[in-house]
């Protein structure tokens, strides 16, 4: 659906002063119907800013339109945003109303919009000028009330300076800019963000409850960089209760890289031996790396026992119990070792 009215949104979630600021700046803007210019990494949250936005405006119980200026070509966003008139191309074969005419009385928020060309950069301008557009293959001007939100996880001012932004269409969206903060700069709101996410998965699982994460998992997700925001940690989030085998205990294992298995491909295979008659003698083989004497025993297989239980541990998914059925460990065994090297 393109088309929604801002409760149908999950609301924003934090309490980190970064959060705070973020949310005076949209109370405050929220009212003013003007056009505003929303900036962020991905994931951050641009979205549901804009939904606010409408949200607290006089225009709340009206449309907010949504469009993803980076998904359709440029003649077909043109069609999309401002409509056509039939016959304006093959297969038009009767009038379309485009997402301003939908918008009309709301809200049409652009994400993206620096991914629009100068020729739809050009009419978005005119209408926030003066309100009329023309249909594509048609001549009558159309007019509409339309209160204009885009966002853009690039510098628009550099892609300006560069000509590939409209410098007078940056103008008129920027009265005012939200640059939404990243999730490392709001890190005190990584638990509350985790817990909620990690309520409403167990709901979805069926889950009676949530029984939380243990301290390791959540200064797993306290440290971790982040470069997805709000979305990457809500699926780390999801993916851990999905992975998680017991519901009664806390999450005691977090997959921040959904990717990472031995057998990734591109990953360098584990070399081994060919079974050859001399290997199968009673010879010991050839060590795969030079060693030097003396020889440190105890820190070589305590390496070595470090990397088995990684490498088990992923390619069973974290799931403990089933690494130790395959080290013929017991539950009690496997947890122990973890500890030894710490990694549990």
């Amino acid at each position: 659906m393109d088309t929604v009215l801002s409760s149908d949104l999950p609301p924003l979630i934090g309490g980190s002063p970064a959060f705070l600021e973020l949310m005076e700046q949209v109370s405050r803007l929220a009212p003013l119907d003007r056009p505003v210019l929303i900036v962020g990494e991905r994931g951050t949250g641009k979205e549901l800013v804009a939904a606010r936005l409408q949200g607290l405006s006089a225009r709340w119980d009206r449309p907010l339109v949504k469009v993803n200026c980076a998904a359709l070509s440029e003649s077909l966003l043109e069609s999309d945003l401002f409509g056509h008139e039939a016959g304006a191309f093959t297969g038009a074969a009767r009038r379309r109303q485009g997402r301003f005419e939908r918008a009309d009385g709301g809200t049409l928020f652009l994400d993206e919009v620096a991914s629009a060309s100068p020729a739809v950069q050009e009419k978005v301008l005119r209408v926030i000028e003066y309100g009329e557009f023309e249909r594509l293959g048609g001549s009558a001007t159309v007019r509409c009330d339309v209160r204009v939100l885009a966002a853009a996880n690039v510098d628009l001012p550099v892609e300006a300076e560069a000509g590939r932004f409209r410098h007078d269409l940056l103008d008129r969206l920027a009265f005012d800019v939200v640059t939404v903060p990243p999730l490392r700069a709001r890190r005190g709101d990584i638990a509350l963000l985790a817990e909620t996410f990690g309520h409403a998965m167990a709901v979805e699982m069926g889950w009676d409850d949530f029984p939380g994460f243990s301290p390791e998992a959540m200064a797993s997700l306290g440290s971790h960089p982040w470069p997805g925001n709000v979305r990457e940690l809500r699926n780390a989030v999801e993916r851990a209760i999905v992975r998680w085998p017991d519901p009664d205990r806390p999450i005691g294992a977090v997959t921040l890289d959904p990717f990472a298995s031995p057998w990734r491909p591109g990953t360098e295979p584990i070399r081994t031996r060919r079974a050859t008659p001399e290997a199968q003698s009673d010879r010991p083989a050839e060590p795969d790396e030079a060693l030097s004497w003396p020889l440190d025993l105890d820190a070589r297989l305590a390496s070595f026992e470090r990397d088995l239980l990684q490498r088990t541990l992923a390619a069973h998914q974290y799931n403990q119990r089933a690494a130790a059925r395959a080290l013929a460990l017991s539950y009690a065994q496997l947890r122990g070792r973890l500890k030894k090297h710490g990694l549990g």
